[in-house]
């Protein structure tokens, strides 16, 4: 039986998790990846990935998820990682309030490193210990909607949201690649109808169009 990670797949979308050491980024993905939780989760060095085949209506989008180190020191390396990415993650702890306050930084590193229509995901991760909650979940909404970004708080531990926050990232993904595509198509035939139709008047007046030889592309 073929591997599931060897079906031949309509689109492939790359996203990154990004956001402060230890807000349980590697458990996040191994939670979506392979349905794993590891308490002895280590730091991850540098960039790790995982993919994922997900289907989308009729379409089968095979996601790379790169897993970026959340150190400083390793912010050279993944910084290129994000060339190319069309979501991210953006990840904070609710029980340490500067991961949240860092959410700021992440955000203008991703300005400068991705594309403008990537897809953000801000997630507040480790919602299983509400006990010890620093940021509310009013203020994680307050700030995705005054950044434009979708919001979800997650449980790696206890698999809350996990999915839930990585699908709806791939899911407007492929909408707004869908759109492009579908707008790109409409630009390639309102082109080519007008190019017809100028090679039509042009037909009837050969003079005219040996004049004007740059008409087509006005």
């Amino acid at each position: 039986m073929a591997d599931a990670y060897d079906e031949e797949c309509d689109y492939l979308f790359k996203a990154v998790l990004i956001g402060d050491s230890a807000v349980g980024k590697s458990n996040l993905l191994s939670r979506f990846s392979r349905k794993e939780f590891r308490l002895d989760s280590k730091p991850t060095i540098g960039v790790e990935f995982a993919y994922r085949n997900v289907r989308v209506g009729d379409k089968l989008i095979k996601a790379q998820i790169w897993d970026t180190a959340g150190q400083e020191r390793f912010r050279a390396i993944t910084s290129s990682y994000y060339r190319g990415a069309l979501g991210a993650l953006l990840v904070y702890d609710i029980t340490r309030r500067v991961t949240f306050d860092n959410v700021k930084k992440w955000l203008q590193e991703l300005k400068e490193f991705g594309g403008s229509d990537m897809v953000v995901v801000l997630v507040g991760n480790k919602s299983d210990l509400g006990h010890s909650r620093e940021v509310d979940e009013e203020e994680g909404k307050s700030l995705a909607v005054s950044e434009g970004l979708c919001f979800m708080e997650t449980s790696a531990l206890e698999n809350l949201n996990v999915e839930e926050a990585f699908l709806g990232m791939i899911n407007k993904i492929h909408q707004i690649t869908s759109q492009k595509s579908l707008d790109a198509r409409k630009n390639d035939t309102t082109i080519a109808t007008k190019t017809v139709l100028v090679g039509k008047v042009l037909a009837l007046d050969e003079v005219t169009a040996t004049k004007q030889p740059g008409y087509c592309c006005t």
